[in-house]
Formats: C-alpha cells, structure tokens, sequence
C-alpha cells in the first residue's frame, strides 16, 4: 500500500518535472513548499505559546472588477472597490516580518486589476496562487508569469461548455478558459484548475474523466470546492445534499490513490474529520475595500486597513470579532457556519457591530435570507485518507491549531 501511495504521488510529482523548467519547480519547492512549512511550525508554536495572533496565509481580493458575471458569486456585480497599490504591498511586506510568504489572490478577476504583476516582481520572496476564470491569460501574460516564476494560476472551470457558459452567463466563456489553459501549458508554467461544484456540475466534473482531460490540458493540481450560497443571487437550490458532498469526499479520497495530478481540497484532516480553515486561524481574508473578514464568503468586517495596511499586524492582535468568531464557529460546528447555521452567524455578526463594506451594501439583508444547507461536516462517519503521503501531509498541516479542542 505505501509503495503505491508513493508510486503515484511520485508519478504526479514527475509530470512536473517534465512539462516545467528547473527554475520554477525550485520555487514552487523552496518559496512555496520548504519556506511554508517553516511558517506553519512558528505559527503552532505562537499558539501553543499564546503569542500575539497572525494567520499563516492570506487571502487577499485585489478587486471587485470581473469581465463576467457568474452565478453563486459573491462579488459585487458592477463593483469598483479595489485596494490601492500601496495597501497591497503593506499588506504583502506585513506578512512577511510574521513569516507569512504565501497569498491566494482573489477578485473579482485578478488579471483586471492594474500592476499586479509588477508587485508580484517587487516581492520575489513569496509565492502567489492567482484564482482566475483563465479567459485574460494570454501568451504574453503567461510568458511574463514564467518569467517571473513566483506565482501560480489556478484557473477556475464550472463545468463543461454547456453548464460552463450557463454558470459564466456569457457563450465561448468555456473555450475561453481552455485557451488560457493552453497559454500557460505553452510557457510551462505549474498551474492548476479548480471547480466550485454543485448540482449542475457535479456530474460533469466529479469523475475521472475530468481529472484526465485536465491532465492533457497541463494542469498539476485541481482544487475542489463545495457551493456555496452567497451573494445577490445565491441560488440554495443548487447546493449540494448530503450524499453528494459525501460522494465528493470518497470520489477526492480514491482519486488521490491514482490520478496524474495533485488532488486538494481544504476541508477535511487526515482523519476525516471536517476543517474550517477560518477556525483554525489558518487563514483569513482581506476584502478589496480593506475590510479584514474571517473568509471570503463572510462579507462583513469590524477593522478596515489604513492607507498603507501599516495596521495590519495590531488589527490582527486586537480584532476581537476575528478571535471571537474563531471560537464561536470552531464550538458550532467543524464545517461552514455560514451553510450550516446562517441565522446564528447573523446574530454574531449583529452582536459584534459588524459592517458591509462592498459595494452593493445587502450584505446583511442576504443573510438574512438564507437558509441552512448541508456542508461538509460528516459528524460521526468521517472518511479518513488512505494515500500515506496525503495522510502525513494533513496531519502535519491541517490539524486545527487547537481549535477544536
């Protein structure tokens, strides 16, 4: 069995080092991978110690801009809050002096907001995933990534072209998304794709077959999410049920055993047992307006970034809501509060003064309105992983921080 776990984990690893270059597989080692370990073992030990609070990773939304207008987004449609080139790199300099180097950027569509690639260069130290729906990339784009070699794109597929183009509200979006693919295959770049999935694509993306033409298409590593129903057209009609999100769970688990490239997902420990990133301080997020939020979906804040995010290290001290909110989801639930249990999240937030900061401003009146779906959370029948190396690697790194006793 550990021959095999290490067989195809291997065979995944090797399809890297035949389609990248040298130099970009030594920083995704080095400046992703060794220097991220590193900040995650001094994370556990300010916790263990009950040091001053600083995530290990952040997620960042630059922009609320986006050339579509997905379903189940929830961005601002029409929005043009951003943050400033100044806050950015403060923010991006602030993680840094805690050890934090790695940064999910997030729109809106990422590529739309001006300069990015040039404070990406400013910061060759640090590693960066870039989540994008992919139709921006063109050849140049993709040739100035490799050149840069610090970042990453994970280039988001909702479904094949049909529930694609239905999902994106636009046609050719899906052949679009291919060809930025493409691009990036063509300039040999590590790049991976991801899928939020639901009732309408879960046919068509939780299979093998979509694992192997993601494969051919070049990308290293696919990143499942579970839908969630956020934003001015939340769509809960969709969400998965609770078989379903037990089939993705089993489908991620086998996959793991065989398909040619890296299968992640950010719910589930080694055990099987759900996750909260947020709960775990593992991460949080900062909206484009500067507002610093729990994660991307919870869209309300009590602390916004100052001109420069100079503040960013005391708002992470002395965010009361951010602690606050860390203890009271890990004691609700492992999984999603906001699926699980939207009107106690509502009452939090209500509780703690929380404010919207996107543009469209009904933030609050959509929670409101939502209703509790199914989430991730199995309780008492979790499916524990079987790849040893995935195993180790999630006992390592995804063990809660202690926030779930």
């Amino acid at each position: 069995m550990i021959l095999k776990d290490l067989y195809y984990t291997s065979k995944a690893a090797l399809r890297i080092f035949k389609v990248s270059t040298p130099r970009l597989i030594w920083k995704i080692a080095y400046t992703f991978g060794i220097k991220s370990m590193r900040n995650m073992a001094r994370y556990d030990k300010r916790v263990r110690k009950g040091e001053d609070f600083f995530p290990c990773f952040m997620m960042i939304s630059l922009t609320e801009v986006c050339n579509l207008s997905c379903s189940g987004c929830w961005v601002s449609r029409g929005g043009k809050k951003q943050l400033t080139h100044e806050q950015l790199d403060g923010i991006i300099r602030e993680c840094k002096s805690h050890g934090a180097n790695f940064f999910g950027l997030l729109g809106g569509e990422p590529f739309l907001y001006k300069g990015l690639l040039d404070i990406i260069e400013k910061h060759p130290d640090c590693y960066f995933q870039i989540f994008t729906n992919g139709t921006l990339i063109t050849d140049e784009i993709a040739a100035r990534m490799r050149k840069l070699g610090n970042v990453t794109p994970v280039i988001s597929i909702e479904g094949l072209e049909e529930e694609s183009d239905r999902r994106r509200q636009r046609d050719g979006v899906f052949q679009k998304t291919l060809q930025g693919m493409r691009n990036c295959r063509k300039n040999k770049l590590i790049f991976g794709a991801a899928a939020s999935i639901c009732k309408g694509n879960y046919d068509e993306l939780v299979n093998e077959k979509h694992i192997l033409s993601l494969a051919k298409e070049g990308a290293m590593y696919m990143w499942y999410y579970i839908y969630r129903p956020v934003g001015s057209e939340p769509n809960p009609e969709v969400c998965l049920d609770e078989s379903q999100i037990r089939g993705l769970r089993k489908f991620l688990v086998d996959q793991r055993d065989k398909a040619p490239l890296f299968i992640i997902d950010t719910y589930w420990d080694d055990k099987g047992n759900a996750i909260c990133p947020g709960a775990s301080g593992m991460s949080h997020h900062i909206a484009p307006s500067g507002a610093v939020e729990f994660c991307p979906v919870v869209q309300m804040s009590t602390r916004v970034l100052n001109h420069d995010s100079s503040n960013l290290t005391e708002v992470m001290k002395e965010y009361g809501m951010i602690s606050d909110m860390r203890k009271f989801t890990a004691e609700k639930t492992r999984g999603c509060i906001l699926m699980e249990d939207p009107a106690s999240m509502r009452e939090f937030l209500d509780k703690e003064g929380a404010e919207d900061y996107t543009s469209r401003g009904t933030v609050r009146e959509e929670y409101e309105n939502m209703c509790s779906v199914p989430g991730h959370y199995m309780k008492d029948d979790p499916i524990p992983e079987r790849n040893v190396i995935y195993r180790f690697l999630k006992k390592r790194y995804f063990f809660g921080f202690g926030a779930y006793g």
